[in-house]
């Protein structure tokens, strides 16, 4: 269902999402108030919901949404302005499963492929996690047809043993797209105070959103933590975080380690990606590199795992049943590079653990 009160929206999208034949609209409405209604009469995998709207706001329905049906997945539409991120994260811990820049005119929504794009991958991908619908349910078909689209592994996941003697980390690496804000809060909640070595995340999120996410973090876990600007030093116990529509890579300058940053053509459809992050964190660090693969569509973090394990150091990555979507952290557990495949609120404990038996 697509929740906007622009009539003009909720025909481009629609039509946008009716292109792909994995994906049936079943409704559209002008408000939260209509779409709280409409909840209690269809069935519903997904909801795109407008955040500012008359009537009823989205951060408004976002909770009378979800305790009609917990299962729906919400994902939050806005513009890319400071207001609006700092109530797509709210949404996010309120529930929501995601986010999307919404484009501002009608123009730049249909000029290019990249909002229509993301937007039906991240629908493809929310709808599949569901609990199965009744036989007689007219997207049961679909739903099977979409189910094919973010690949899993197909049989028990082989853990990489841990070195037996392994040197202490000098830096976490952290990768995440959707779901992710939410298990980064978990995250770095439960590392809060413990660990005093740089930090660096990337997070898929378009501009103007990663510094309210830098903001969230800091209030929500006492870490701090700030977006990336070119030359940012790293520092023990400070998160950096890559800002949005940029590669965040790592360099040596003198005694420092620093951020630069860059526009080179998205990797994996994504800007900033994980695996320049991690194949430039490795480049430095080398074996005393721990990597988190967190929740998020896709296999970004895959490639850039597999040179972190193969220059000696661990990655770790959050299960399915915790996971938003399975997919990034899916694809580095079907590799069999994982030496931990844990639920979200047990990450943090096996990341100190594995502080504290680093030598050196």
């Amino acid at each position: 269902m697509v929740v906007d009160d622009s009539a003009v929206v909720r025909g481009l999208v629609s039509r946008m999402l009716d292109k792909d034949d994995n994906i049936e609209v079943v409704d559209t409405v002008s408000n939260g108030e209509l779409a709280v209604k409409r909840v209690n009469d269809i069935d519903l995998d997904v909801i795109i919901l407008d955040i500012e709207m008359p009537v009823m706001d989205g951060l408004t329905a976002l909770p009378k949404i979800l305790e009609i049906n917990p299962n729906i997945k919400v994902i939050m539409a806005s513009t890319l302005t400071m207001k609006n991120a700092e109530i797509s994260l709210k949404a996010l811990q309120a529930g929501a499963a995601d986010y999307i820049a919404k484009p501002t005119t009608s123009r730049e929504m249909t000029g290019g492929q990249d909002f229509e794009h993301d937007l039906c991958e991240r629908v493809k991908a929310l709808g599949i996690g569901r609990p199965e619908r009744s036989a007689d349910s007219p997207a049961k078909a679909k739903a099977k047809v979409a189910s094919k689209i973010v690949k899993k592994p197909s049989g028990p996941i082989t853990l990489r043993p841990e070195p037996i003697a392994h040197s202490k980390p000098k830096i976490l690496a952290v990768g995440s797209s959707t779901g992710g804000p939410q298990a980064l809060f978990e995250l770095f909640k439960g590392l809060s105070g413990k660990i005093n070595v740089p930090i660096v995340v990337t997070q898929h999120m378009p501009p103007t959103f990663t510094t309210i996410l830098a903001q969230h973090i800091t209030r929500t876990t006492g870490i701090p933590a700030e977006e990336a600007q070119e030359g940012s030093a790293l520092e023990p116990g400070k998160i950096l975080i890559a800002p949005g529509d940029f590669h965040m890579i790592l360099k040596e300058r003198g005694d420092k380690v620093i951020a630069t940053l860059n526009q080179d053509p998205p990797v994996n459809y994504c800007r900033p990606a994980v695996d320049p992050m991690f194949e430039s964190v490795v480049k430095i660090y080398g074996k005393k590199t721990l990597g988190v693969i967190l929740t998020g569509m896709g296999y970004d973090g895959r490639n850039g795992s597999k040179t972190l394990v193969e220059a000696g150091g661990v990655i770790f990555a959050q299960d399915e049943e915790s996971s938003v979507v399975w997919g990034m952290p899916g694809a580095v557990a079907e590799a069999g590079i994982c030496s931990a495949v844990l639920p979200i609120t047990q990450l943090a404990p096996r990341v100190l653990d594995y502080f504290s038996k680093g030598v050196g």
